[in-house]
């Protein structure tokens, strides 16, 4: 039997749904394109914002009216927070949440022999952390090892905590394990990713997220560690040790700022003010200069005046960031910022997205010229007419002409010429 698969949202759903895919070839299922006719379809959903669940509902309905004779099965954080809108769409075989994900083949088998719909919808406040491994991808040149799940931090705009749970982590050995498995496979680099990564350890274990980083830089033929992203609470001085001693951390850290204004962080539930942040920022920058430092910032949240969205322009301008991701605020049903008043009008925040989006345009091209005539190593991660494109330790994108067995390799370059977003050799 044919199986397809679509997923929505981010690199934890992105792991998950990879661990599927390989369960049900081990089962000796045939794996298509989503766009193909396929016996089964899997989707696993998001639910991070409106636009997350209204994708999720279309890619929905639209596998149900493409491919009514399939198997549909809808799984993911969507379907842990809003199962009864999933439920009124007709057309749907096997529903289950956040739990049970390494079950999925099974309850696809269950489900052929028995011709009756299934729910597993369970609570996930205290669910322990699900195992799950992958030695290999089917699209991807670079390995991602999920190795937390949940989230303590409730900030006040976040459905993630009610969709995903507490944290739990997946033990250090089990880590080391996965990641052995995917450099005997080829893999150079890794990137560690969960809902909350840095919390690491801190559900059941005596060691944390700095303990494990020093057991990876151990493993030889492991050339890039990164990680998906971690909060600025997070770097603290065995954080910091890390990273000054070991170079295989690359270039890059991810760590989601929110807002640039003090009074907005604290709306938001979040642990930390500027001053704490900024202080942090150049903390890191004096163990690495030119780290490569990106960002998420939420525009238009309840009550940001316009005052206060300037303080955040002229904020994120200061740290200088070599990257922004720009999200407009948007309410989540069952949190506490839905409740607030002076919701920002959609125009508003159109307006304040594009205005930041011009500035992050700016910062990365600043950025990006301090590499120009520089030699840099690149992770080739595809192969295309005659060129080849990667990413290098601080994730710049990079194209030069190679060939098609450069593919997974770290190759040399000499950086010429901006053609944003990307830098030709």
């Amino acid at each position: 039997m044919k199986v397809s698969f679509y997923s929505l949202g981010c690199k934890v759903n992105l792991y998950e749904s990879e661990v599927i895919i390989n369960m049900f070839k081990k089962r000796g299922y045939e794996i298509v394109n989503y766009e193909d006719k396929s016996d089964i379809i899997v989707i696993n959903t998001c639910t991070v914002t409106n636009t997350s669940d209204k994708k999720s509902r279309n890619i929905i309905r639209k596998s149900i009216k493409n491919n009514p004779n399939s198997i549909i099965v809808v799984m993911g954080c969507y379907s842990q927070v809003r199962s009864d809108e999933i439920l009124s769409i007709p057309g749907v075989n096997i529903l289950i949440g956040n739990t049970n994900k390494s079950k999925v083949v099974d309850l696809v088998e269950e489900y052929i022999k028995t011709k009756k719909d299934i729910i597993k919808i369970e609570n996930i406040t205290s669910v322990p952390f699900e195992p799950m491994e992958l030695d290999k991808f089917e699209t991807r040149t670079r390995g991602f090892v999920k190795i937390q799940d949940g989230c303590n931090n409730y900030c006040s705009y976040c459905i993630i905590p009610y969709a995903r749970g507490n944290i739990r982590s997946k033990s250090k050995e089990d880590v080391i394990n996965e990641v052995n498995k995917l450099v005997d496979n080829g893999y150079k680099e890794v990137v560690l990713t969960g809902i909350h990564t840095g919390h690491y350890g801190k559900d059941k274990y005596e060691y944390g997220f700095s303990d494990l980083l020093d057991e990876l830089c151990k493993i030889d033929n492991l050339l890039r560690i990164r990680i998906s992203s971690i909060e600025i609470t997070e770097l603290d001085e065995e954080f910091m040790r890390v990273l000054k001693n070991n170079k295989k951390i690359v270039d890059h850290i991810h760590i989601p700022l929110q807002s640039g204004c003090d009074k907005t962080l604290k709306e938001m539930n979040r642990k930390y003010d500027t001053k704490y942040f900024l202080d942090k920022i150049n903390e890191i920058r004096n163990i690495r200069k030119d780290i490569s430092i990106t960002t998420d910032l939420i525009v238009g949240f309840p009550n940001e005046t316009d005052e206060d969205f300037e303080k955040t322009c002229e904020f994120v301008k200061k740290v200088n960031f070599s990257k922004i991701h720009v999200f407009p605020y948007s309410r989540r049903k069952g949190t506490k910022a839905d409740l607030m008043k002076n919701q920002i009008s959609e125009d508003i925040k159109k307006t304040r997205v594009k205005r930041m989006l011009e500035i992050s345009h700016e910062l990365e091209i600043s950025y990006m010229k301090k590499y120009l005539n520089k030699d840099v190593e690149v992770l080739v991660e595809k192969y295309e007419n005659g060129y080849i494109m990667g990413h290098t330790s601080n994730y710049i994108e990079v194209k030069k002409i190679g060939k098609c067995s450069d593919v997974t390799n770290i190759v040399n370059a000499k950086l010429k010429e901006i053609d944003y977003p990307i830098m030709i050799e």
